[in-house]
């Protein structure tokens, strides 16, 4: 499967976007992905509609479940030109 490009995610609505549209990609259902994170699917399902809900540590989880990286940065610089960081 390809891998999917960057993006930046500046409002609730693109976050739930992202996180339905890469479980669709991966071919998962609200159900799968409610098991992994000890959530029912209609709870999923409405986190997806209204993602400003979910705790950090659910979207923490919620991207491992998917494959995703969550990464901070400053607005408008690209990830070639933002300096490199070790922790």
């Amino acid at each position: 499967m390809d891998a999917l490009p960057a993006q930046p995610l500046l409002t609730g609505d693109q976050l739930g976007q992202a996180l339905r549209s890469t479980r669709k990609r991966l071919e998962m259902n609200q159900a799968a992905i409610g098991e992994r994170l000890n959530l029912s699917q209609n709870r999923v399902s409405y986190l997806e509609l209204h993602p400003e809900e979910l705790s950090f540590r659910q979207l923490l989880t919620w991207c491992s479940v998917l494959g995703l990286e969550l990464k901070l940065g400053t607005r408008g610089l690209s990830a070639t030109k933002s300096p490199t960081t070790e922790w």
